[in-house]
C-alpha cells in the first residue's frame, strides 16, 4: 500500500468515528487492562481500520490514520483512473464494422461522413478541400460537450 503524506488526502475528523478497545493476543497484563487498540470508521466510504500492532494507543492511532489516508488515496486514484479509462473508451470505440466513420463511393462521386450524417463531393475531398468536414466535426464536438455539461448540471441540481 502506498505511503501517503497528510497533505495528499483531505481527511475531515468529523467523518471519522474513533473507538478504542483492548488489544488481543500476547502481551501479558498490559493487553487485558489498557485500551491500546484503535478502531477507525470512515463514515462516507465505510472503510474500517482496526490497529493493534503497536504498544501504545497514540502509536496505534497514528498508524491507523496513516493506513486510512493510504486507502482513501488509493480509492481516489482508482476513481480517477476509471474516469480516464471510460473517457478513452468513449473516444476509441470497439472497432466494429458498424462504427464506420466514412464511406467513399467512387461510382457516385460521394464521400459520406457517418458521424455528421452528411455527404460531401468526393473529388473535393480527394483534392484536400476538407474545411466543410472540419467545421462540421467542430460543431458536433461542441454540441456533445454542451450536452455533457447540461447533463452534469441536471445531476448536480
Amino acid at each position: 500500500m502506498p505511503e501517503v503524506d497528510e497533505v495528499d488526502v483531505q481527511l475531515d475528523m468529523k467523518d471519522v468515528d474513533v473507538k478504542f478497545a483492548r488489544a488481543s493476543g500476547a502481551g501479558g497484563q498490559n493487553v487485558n487492562k489498557v485500551e491500546t487498540a484503535v478502531d477507525l470508521m470512515h463514515k462516507p466510504t465505510g472503510i474500517r481500520i482496526f490497529c493493534q500492532e503497536e504498544r501504545t494507543q497514540a502509536a496505534n492511532r497514528e498508524r491507523a490514520f496513516a493506513i486510512l489516508r493510504a486507502r482513501l488515496f488509493e480509492a481516489e486514484l482508482q476513481k480517477q483512473q476509471e474516469e480516464l479509462r471510460a473517457k478513452r473508451m468513449s473516444q476509441v470505440g470497439t472497432g466494429d464494422r458498424s462504427e464506420k466513420i466514412k464511406t467513399y463511393n467512387y461510382k457516385d462521386s460521394r464521400c459520406s461522413d457517418h458521424r455528421l450524417k452528411q455527404n460531401f463531393d468526393l473529388n473535393k475531398q480527394l483534392d484536400g478541400e476538407i474545411e466543410d468536414n472540419i467545421q462540421g466535426m467542430i460543431s458536433l464536438d461542441q454540441q456533445e460537450r454542451l450536452k455533457e455539461l447540461a447533463d452534469s448540471m441536471m445531476v448536480a441540481a
